[in-house]
């Protein structure tokens, strides 16, 4: 195979909730990170909403500067709990959203989010989905907290996002149904599968949004290691007795570190055997598990040319190998010795292009550039049967695999 390095790199968002998450410490925390406020009021504009106005301060949270992210309604009352109770049907919501003039991948992420919810209410109140409407997570506030965080995460250019254990506090929460445990039952729905700490705190601390913000983007398993660009702090609206109220967002790339084995390195230098015999030779020693073969150009004694071949070999491969270099080529001898490694993880898989599939390897550097190496032979046979040049097929092959590993694209 031919390598190729294509430079790709791959962001990463981590939601470091230690004091839970809500959908405005979401935004806050992205402003902080850097999605101008501009952008946001134009996005929150395209919905058509009315007497809706955005804003944001800044903030300090047991000395930690952080971004407050306010949404104010012109004319809204809360009555004695701090509600609006504004009832939103689910479907409403959805053609709302795709009304907009959002971007699409925006309004996709949007969509999502609010799907997970109105999927998390209905399992809650034993209904469909369609047939549920919002109240609190349905008012218009909660509505721009999840475009502003769709926005946000496509803003600065993440392709996968990653939450750590949620504290789910504890005690009630008023809300149009009454009064209800904390964590909401729509939250323990959503969260269903993934780690949290039963307890933790003695309030409301993950709302149903973050919930759904946590559900529909963020990746299942672990977040890998990473090396951190920018830090983001989002602030909540309470103060807390036991921690700062506030949503950290590291931004950064994964740091994927390099393995590391061993190989058994078999050498021969050759000077009497016939060249058209080495192609034979390669292809049965790659063929019965050879790490590499290849052959090297070489100045023997008297200044004879001749080739030298070189196996690489899994230590208990050794002898193996060592017979068929014996029984194909004419060399009396050979050296060995024992070679240290660094690899890179990597995968194979086949990816389709306009031509037809093409296997790649692709490797992952710990920087978090990604190398893709298309299978020549699949390249050269989809050229020929398609009439078109090799390079063109070769590139289709990494145009795929990059963007079939560049993430959920959220």
């Amino acid at each position: 195979m031919q390598s190729e390095n294509q430079g790709a790199r791959v962001r990463i968002a981590f939601l470091d909730a230690f004091s839970g998450i809500s959908g405005d410490m979401t935004v806050g925390a992205l402003l902080h990170l850097g999605l101008p406020l501009d952008r946001l009021r134009e996005a929150v504009e395209t919905l058509g909403l009315r007497d809706v106005e955005v804003g944001a301060e800044q903030v300090s949270r047991s000395g930690i500067a952080a971004t407050k992210f306010h949404v104010r309604v012109r004319g809204r009352h809360p009555d004695a709990a701090g509600h609006t109770h504004a009832h939103r049907p689910y479907a409403d919501i959805r053609a709302l959203l795709g009304a907009s003039m959002l971007p699409g991948h925006v309004k996709e992420t949007a969509l999502a989010i609010f799907r997970r919810l109105a999927e998390a209410e209905g399992r809650v109140h034993g209904i469909e989905p369609d047939a549920v409407e919002f109240h609190e997570v349905g008012a218009l506030d909660a509505i721009v907290d999840v475009v502003g965080a769709a926005l946000g995460f496509a803003h600065l250019g993440v392709d996968e996002v990653y939450a750590g254990s949620l504290p789910l506090g504890r005690g009630r929460v008023e809300t149009a149904h009454g009064p209800l445990p904390v964590p909401a039952p729509a939250v323990v729905e959503l969260l269903c599968g993934r780690p949290v700490r039963v307890e933790d705190g003695a309030a409301e601390l993950v709302t149903p949004t973050g919930a759904a913000i946590v559900a529909a983007l963020a990746e299942r398993e672990s977040a890998p290691e990473m090396r951190i660009d920018a830090v983001g702090y989002g602030a909540g609206n309470r103060v807390l007795p036991d921690r700062p109220n506030l949503l950290r967002i590291l931004l950064g790339e994964p740091h994927v570190p390099a393995g590391a084995d061993e190989v058994v390195v078999l050498e021969a230098t050759i000077d009497d055997l016939a060249p058209h015999i080495f192609e034979h030779v390669l292809e049965r020693l790659l063929a019965a598990g050879a790490r590499d073969a290849f052959l090297v150009p070489v100045v023997m004694k008297k200044s004879r040319p001749g080739t030298m071949l070189r196996v690489l070999a899994a230590p208990p491969d050794r002898d193996r190998l060592a017979a068929i270099v014996f029984a194909e080529t004419s060399t009396i001898g050979l050296r060995y010795t024992t070679w240290s490694r660094i690899v890179l993880p990597r995968e194979e898989r086949s990816v389709d292009t306009p031509y037809g599939p093409v296997r790649v390897k692709v490797a992952h550097a710990p920087d978090g550039t990604v190398n893709v190496a298309p299978e020549i032979d699949d390249c050269r046979r989809l050229a020929l049967e398609r009439g078109v040049a090799l390079k063109l097929v070769h590139q289709a092959a990494v145009a795929a695999a990059l963007a079939r590993g560049s993430g959920p694209g959220v």
